[in-house]
């Protein structure tokens, strides 16, 4: 098949490079990529965003599939323009890509599908907000309504931080068009992990679980990020769980949108939260009988979830797409290995604010081997013989090993042998799984 794979991170280059591990040997493109993936695929020189230099690219060279990775050109329509020219896309239409691109919508649809989550509602105004905050009692969660890369839910755990996020977002207008309405939602208690569904339209095949560290510093302190590692499966979420997610989370979701004429195929990505002794202190998820409610959803591979997974599957991913992206989804078609993966995040010093680009990265390109890690490229660009960085999250370690030790002792020991200049990474990936 020729794909094109749409956007420029750790993310893309996973799904690229799982591609690339097919019995069936694929032509594949990136737009834009990165320096990790000019060995496996053609980079182009087209934006993610770029909707319409993705779709004239399409127009003239007909791929079989384009695989859309980030949020934003979801958000902007893609998939709409690339179904116009008649071109096969994995990822939602627009309407449906507002599961992420709109917390209120998204809450809106959880409602009404009876999806087990908490007491949320959403403001323009300030001071209607802050009136509001008693009813949620603390820690309370402020999430900015857009796209916000990750980092418009602030989790307060004092009045005053709650006043602050609600200043910031609309009246600083610190995360601009996506903080013009913000949402006040309950503060749910356990453990969080993922769970991404892969979804036709109307079926729906979960893929394996995991979970990420959002916190940028150990023992889970410090600011949000993108994602600071993963590690698949989490424990946390048994097997018996799973038919009661994919029951009762995903597919009413699924028909919800339809009932609506929105038809979603793609990924659907559910953040949950487990308290298995149900002890949510106030608010409808104490009442909900669920002891699995709905934090988030988002409408792609969630990185670094991505790198985590990706490398458990067996099979002919790109049928699988293909299949998902088509309408003719098939249990059969995810295979999953029996083996334990683990990510490490290495990231630019002063990330998630500020932080340097250009570092020259060394040590990237060895020691890959049986037993080593993988390394999938998120800021990087290559430089004449050198690859330097060019974000905040850098490279997605990735282990992987018969148990969950090993995969994270493989991963770290594939993170011993890269350096550059301020480079940070979290040295406590799975510690939840472990105090287990």
């Amino acid at each position: 098949m020729k794909i094109l794979v749409v956007g420029s991170g750790g993310r893309e280059h996973a799904i690229t490079w799982r591609l690339s591990k097919d019995e069936e040997k694929h032509e594949l493109f990136c737009a834009p990529g990165n320096a990790g993936t000019t060995s496996i695929a053609t980079n182009l020189k087209v934006g993610a965003e770029d909707v319409q230099g993705v779709c004239e690219w399409a127009k003239e060279n007909k791929p079989d599939l384009v695989v859309v990775g980030p949020e934003a050109p979801l958000v902007k329509g893609l998939v709409d323009e690339l179904e116009k020219l008649g071109i096969p896309a994995f990822g939602p239409v627009q309407d449906g890509a507002r599961m992420e691109g709109s917390k209120r919508f998204a809450k809106e649809i959880m409602d009404a599908a009876g999806v087990p989550t908490g007491m949320a509602k959403t403001f323009t105004d300030a001071a209607e907000a802050k009136a509001a905050l008693p009813e949620y009692g603390l820690p309370v969660v402020i999430k900015a309504d857009g796209l916000a890369a990750g980092k418009g839910v602030i989790v307060a755990e004092t009045l005053a931080q709650a006043e602050e996020a609600i200043d910031d977002m609309l009246v600083a207008n610190k995360f601009g068009a996506a903080g013009a309405e913000v949402l006040i939602e309950e503060f749910l208690h356990g453990e969080e992990c993922s769970i991404l569904a892969m979804v036709d339209g109307e079926n729906a095949v979960l893929l394996p679980s995991s979970q990420d560290h959002k916190r940028v510093f150990d023992g889970d302190k410090g600011p949000n990020t993108g994602g600071m590692g993963a590690y698949s499966p989490a424990p946390v979420i048994t097997s018996d769980k799973l038919p009661m997610i994919k029951e009762k989370i995903i597919l009413p979701v699924v028909r919800e949108l339809k009932k609506r004429g929105i038809t979603y195929r793609g990924i659907l990505y559910a953040g949950l939260m487990v308290n298995n002794d149900n002890s949510y202190p106030h608010g409808p998820a104490a009442k909900s009988g669920s002891d699995i409610n709905v934090v988030e959803f988002n409408a792609r591979f969630g990185d670094p979830e991505t790198e985590a997974v990706l490398p458990r599957l067996g099979g002919n991913f790109a049928a699988a797409l293909f299949h998902a992206a088509t309408g003719c989804l098939k249990d059969e078609d995810i295979v999953v290995k029996e083996e334990c993966a683990a990510t490490v995040i290495l990231a630019s010093g002063g990330y998630p604010g500020s932080y340097e680009k250009g570092k020259v990265i060394e040590g990237v390109g060895e020691g890959v081997g049986v037993g080593e890690g993988i390394v999938f490229h998120c800021g990087t660009k290559q430089d004449g013989d050198k690859v330097i960085t060019s974000g905040g999250r850098v490279l997605s370690v990735t282990g992987l090993g018969k148990t969950l030790r090993e995969a994270v002792d493989n991963a770290y020991s594939r993170v011993s042998k890269i350096s550059f200049d301020t480079c940070f990474y979290r040295k406590d990936i799975a510690h939840r799984a472990f105090e287990r």
